[in-house]
Formats: C-alpha cells, structure tokens, sequence
C-alpha cells in the first residue's frame, strides 16, 4: 500500500447536508428565541487552569469557540477560506519583502465591553502579556517568534518578528493574540473564573456551579466594530454530561444546534433516519488524532519500540472498529486537505505486519512482550475515544510483541500531567489553530512545542521550519513539509491515527448551518439564524 501525496479542493468548509434525521417539536431554543448550541466541553476552574477563558492561558477548541465570539484579534479567519480579514484592524500589510515586519492600522473607534477605549497599546499589551506569562499548557507558542511590539500611535501597530514567517498573519488571527483590556487583566498572571472583557461579537455571561461553567449566555455586543455581521441577538450554550442526553435535548426541541461531540453511532443513526426536523450536514475536517511518545521514558526511549508500535497499528480497522467509518485514516501529521500532505507513514511501514515489528524489535536486541501502558482522556475528544483506545490496545497486545494496558483520565488533569511527562504513551487530538502546514509541523516541533515533547530535531526546527516560512506562495513551502514528515515517520515522536470530519445536527428552521464552522473547525454562531 502506497499513499502517495493527497490534496483535496476543501478548506471553504461548507457543510453539505446528508440526510433529514429525528423528529421532535420545531420549539427549538424555547424561552427567549436565542439560537441554542449543545455540547459536551467542559469549561472547569482548576488550580492548573485558574481562568479557562484567559486568551493567555487557552488553547482547546472548545474554549476558543467562546474566544472567537467574545475578544476581537486585528485579523481573523472569513466565513469560508483560508485567508484573514480584517477585524479590530482596518488594514494590516508586512512592511518589507523579507516577511519580518508587519505593520497594522486599527479601525477608530473600538471599546471593549466594559467601555474602555480599544488602541494599539492594548494589543502590544496583550501580545506581551501572553508572553510574559508563557502558560504551560497555553497558545505562546504562536508567539513565539515576535522579537518587538512597537505601537507608533493610537491606531498603529507594528511586530518585529526574529525570523520571516509568511504565515505570521494566520498565527495572529487566532485567540493567542486576543486582545485584552490592559486596566482590567494583569500584566504578568491569569486572571480568575470565567470573566470574559472584549470587543468582539458578543459580550458573555455564565453561570457556574463547583467551579464549572453550567450555562453560557452570548448577546450581541451593539459596541463591536469588525468584520463579523451577526444574524442573531442572542446565542445560549448548554452542557451536556454526554452525547446521548445532547441528543435527546436536540430531539425534545431544547436546543437548535450540537456539534462537540456527536459520535459515531449516532451519525450512523442519523444518517440513516428518515424523519424530518434535524438535519445531519458533514464537511472535510482537518482535526487529526495521534499517539504521542515521551521519548525520554524508558519504556518508549529506544526508537524501535516506537517503529514497532507503527508497524503494528492498523489504521483502516481502527477507523472501522472504534469509529464506525466516521473518520479516514491519517498516515502523516499533515492532514489531507492540506498543502504538503504526504503518507509517510504508509510509505515507509506499508501494512500493518506483526513479522516485521517483531524484526524490528528484535534488530534492537529488545525482549517481547513490552510493557506499555497507553493514556487517554475521557471527557474531552468524545465519548468513541475509550472504545478506540480499546481496538489500539487489541492490535498491539494480539500481535504477542506487547503488554499494552490502558487508562482513561479527565482533562482537567490529563493535559497538564501529559505535559510534565507523566505519561509514556498518550492519545492526543488537533484541531488546527489555522489551515497551513506550519500549524501541523511547527506546534510539535518548534521551540516551546504544545506537547513539551524532549524529541528534538534541529533538521526540522532550524532548517526545515525557518526555510519554510520564507515562502509567501505556500505551495512552494510544501517540500521542507514533506521532507519533514519522513523524518518524524523515522524517529516516531508521534504517530498519527485518523483524520475527522465535521459533522453538525442542526434544527430545520436554523439558517445559515452550512456556514456554522470555519476552516479550522470553529463554531461560527454569529452565521446562525432562525428562519420562518
């Protein structure tokens, strides 16, 4: 089997309907006519994450879903595409041909929510700011290569960058440069709760009980002045313990829309339904999920281990037996759809082929079976999770070249446990911070890398990476891609699963669904509407 590089004509992310599923009353969002969004995130103040809300601090895809819709960023992504617009910038332009500086004009005018006037200090303050508190598990790696804020007036703004990045433009239209109010956030620490003072589309309230968020309310903020055109005054998130209770709420007429998480029964369910009131639409979706390695514990340091556990995995049967065919395989970090996608893993192992791990492990003079105990978090990328992370631990330990073991841990501690290394081996999702290769790459091997992974590879990190930022054409960049995704299915740091897809269920008398997500998976709500 040879993969060979894949590149789909996607990323307007249109969702495309697939079929009418579930009855139930057309009283969808009953009680105020706020469009209602269900999910099953969970928005938790922890001593890890004391502000779940902090531009600073998050960075999951379900707290920058509140992020995109509550704080402005000078750029952000359109309702379909790749490319920023403007938003709290009325223009923005790199200043030289080496894509080291780039210079933004605010729109006049901006306040955030608390009335407080919006200028370029309040950016330069919030870019440093994120910096200065360089949150473990945050976004700060998105900022890592600014070297200066300059802020000649009011409305100017300019970044010194330490190195050319054509992408610098993407990396700014996502929440790690929201900007904050300087006389309301701290300089250098987190904030508390679930707080939120922007200047986006909507302003926010939540209800909370035992330090967890049980209700979100998002008005139109009549302040904001941006690129977003809301066609709704109100949106209301509710919370669900677990996709079927969602479900039910969508059926009973309780909410008008869920997307995080559906799984793959229920789409299965949904797709084949014949009744009307719901529908099921479905997109290309770049949220990949992958395995990643502690290359400094014992039990995965030698790299054979980790060649024999991608020797083994079968992909195609993982997608079948936990997902029910709801997702594709993914043999490379860059995902189909993407510029630079390639198979590498494919390419170099082919079939799955316990023959061969065995070889493998054998040429590393390494005793079989191997211990190996794999992590996942349960409440977080979807209830389907343990039921794959049981089908992974099936393949390894029926090959008789392992002794796999798995456990389930909740999000508020597995994601800081995960980053001080506690964990030999532990399951992972990524949904892309914006549509390019780099973000694919750079967040897992780049200086201050999201995973604090200890695998480090100077080839990529200082040849690859910089060389291919230099490219404004980013087709151009996908060769230093592709050179770099052979080197990671060599050395195996991470080992990609399956690539998602997007899937919204939404109540017939919704308007504007097909455009409910964005190109980097982001609930759009400000698109949401209720039709007669």
């Amino acid at each position: 089997m040879n993969r060979k590089t894949l590149v789909l004509p996607t990323l307007a992310v249109l969702l495309a309907p697939v079929l009418a599923a579930c009855g139930g009353s057309d009283e969808a969002g009953k009680g105020g006519g706020a469009i209602v969004i269900g999910t099953t995130d969970r928005f938790e103040e922890t001593t890890d994450a004391p502000a779940p809300f902090d531009p600073a601090a998050a960075y999951d895809i379900g707290a920058w879903n509140v992020l995109h819709s509550t704080f402005q960023t000078l750029l952000r992504l359109p309702r379909s595409g790749t490319s920023p617009v403007a938003d709290a910038a009325s223009t923005c332009t790199f200043g030289d041909r080496k894509n080291e500086q780039y210079r933004c004009t605010l729109r006049s005018g901006l306040k955030f929510s608390n009335g407080h006037a919006l200028t370029s200090e309040d950016v330069k303050f919030s870019i440093d700011r994120a910096r200065a508190i360089n949150f473990e598990n945050g976004p700060v790696s998105l900022l890592s290569n600014i070297d200066s804020v300059e802020t000649p007036s009011e409305l100017e703004v300019v970044f010194h960058l330490k190195s050319p990045d054509a992408t610098f433009p993407q990396k700014i239209a996502t929440p790690a440069a929201a900007i904050v109010d300087s006389e309301t956030y701290g300089k250098k620490e987190l904030g508390k709760g679930f707080k939120v003072v922007g200047s986006g589309p909507y302003t926010l309230q939540t209800e909370e009980k035992d330090g967890r968020v049980v209700k979100a309310v998002f008005s139109k903020n009549s302040d904001y002045q941006g690129s977003v055109q809301p066609q709704n005054d109100k949106v209301e998130m509710r919370f669900y313990d677990d996709a079927k209770s969602m479900e039910k709420a969508l059926k009973d007429g309780d909410i008008d829309i869920m997307n995080r998480t559906l799984t793959p029964d229920q789409l299965s369910r949904m797709r084949g339904a014949t009744d009307q009131g719901v529908r099921l639409l479905e997109a290309p979706g770049q949220e990949i999920s992958f395995l990643a390695f502690n290359t400094d514990d014992p039990s995965v340091k030698n790299k054979a281990v980790r060649q024999a556990v991608a020797q083994l995995v079968d992909r195609q049967a993982l997608a079948r037996d936990g997902y029910d065919r709801t997702n594709d395989p993914l043999y490379s970090l860059v995902p189909s759809g993407i510029t630079g996608h390639q198979n590498s893993f494919s390419n170099k192992y082919g079939e799955p082929s316990a023959d061969k791990a065995r070889s493998i492990l054998r040429a590393a003079n390494i005793t079989s079976p191997v211990p190996l105990t794999l992590t996942y978090t349960d409440d977080h990328y979807g209830e389907a999770t343990a039921k794959a992370f049981q089908a992974l631990q099936k393949q390894l330990n029926g090959s008789g070249l392992f002794q796999a073991k798995i456990q389930g841990v909740k999000w508020a501690d597995f994601r800081p446990e995960a980053a001080k290394g506690k964990y030999a081996v532990y399951g992972m999702g990524w949904f892309p911070d914006f549509p390019d290769p780099d973000n694919f790459v750079a967040p897992f091997f780049g200086k201050d890398n999201f995973l604090r992974s200890p695998y480090q590879n100077t080839r990529i990190s200082s040849q690859l990476i910089p060389d291919s930022r230099e490219a404004a054409q980013r087709d151009t960049a996908a060769k230093y891609f592709q050179q770099a995704q052979d080197i990671v299915a060599d050395d195996v740091p991470v080992l990609p699963l399956w690539q998602g897809k997007q899937y919204v269920a939404v109540r017939s008398n919704v308007t504007g669904a097909e455009w409910a997500l964005n190109s980097a998976s982001e609930m759009q709500p400000w698109e949401l509407g209720r039709g007669k």
